[in-house]
C-alpha cells in the first residue's frame, strides 16, 4: 500500500486542501507576551531607522561616502517594521542580523566623532561632533535589545498556523 506525500502529484495543492468549512488560526498571536514582544520589535526598529537617519542628517557633509549605507539601513528598518506590524515571522532574523551589522558599524564609527576637534578636520554644521559620536554610541545598546526581541520572538512561533473544520 503506498501513501500521497506533498511531493507526489496526486497530492492536493494547499487550495484544494482548505474547504470553505476550514478556518486557520494563529493561536501564538493571541498571547500577551506575544503581542508585547513584536510592540517592542517594531519600537526598537523605528527608533533604530530614526536615530541613524538623525545621525545621516545631522553630519550630512561629512559622512558623504556612508550616505547610501545609512539611507539604506533606515528604509530597511521602516520595512522590516512594517512587515512585523502584520506579524511576518520572516523578518525576525533579518532584523537580528542587520542589527549585528550595525553594531560593528556604530562601534568602529563612533568613537571617530570623538576625534573631530582636532585641528584640520571640519566640524558637522548641525550638530556638534560629540554629540553624534555619542547618538552613534547609543545605537549600539539600542542594537543589542534588538536583537535580543527579535530572536525571542522567533522562539514565540508567529507563524503557527491551526486548521479548524466550523
Amino acid at each position: 500500500m503506498s501513501y500521497a506525500t506533498p511531493s507526489d502529484p496526486s497530492w492536493p495543492a494547499p487550495s484544494e486542501r482548505k474547504g470553505p468549512d476550514v478556518a486557520v488560526t494563529h493561536p501564538n498571536r493571541d498571547k500577551a507576551e506575544v503581542r508585547a514582544t513584536r510592540a517592542t520589535v517594531i519600537l526598537l526598529l523605528l527608533l533604530s531607522a530614526c536615530l541613524v537617519l538623525l545621525i545621516a542628517i545631522a553630519g550630512w557633509k561629512l559622512l558623504s561616502g556612508a550616505m547610501p549605507v545609512q539611507l539604506a539601513f533606515v528604509a530597511i528598518y521602516l520595512a522590516l517594521a512594517f512587515y512585523a506590524l502584520r506579524w511576518n515571522r520572516g523578518v525576525l532574523p533579518v532584523g537580528a542580523a542587520l542589527a549585528v551589522l550595525l553594531t560593528v558599524f556604530a562601534l568602529v564609527a563612533g568613537p571617530s566623532w570623538f576625534d573631530r576637534d582636532k585641528a584640520g578636520l571640519a566640524a558637522p554644521s548641525l550638530l556638534n561632533a560629540e554629540l553624534l559620536g555619542l547618538l552613534t554610541l547609543l545605537v549600539v545598546p539600542l542594537q543589542i535589545l534588538l536583537i535580543v526581541f527579535t530572536l525571542r520572538g522567533f522562539s514565540q512561533g508567529w507563524n503557527v498556523e491551526l486548521e479548524q473544520r466550523a
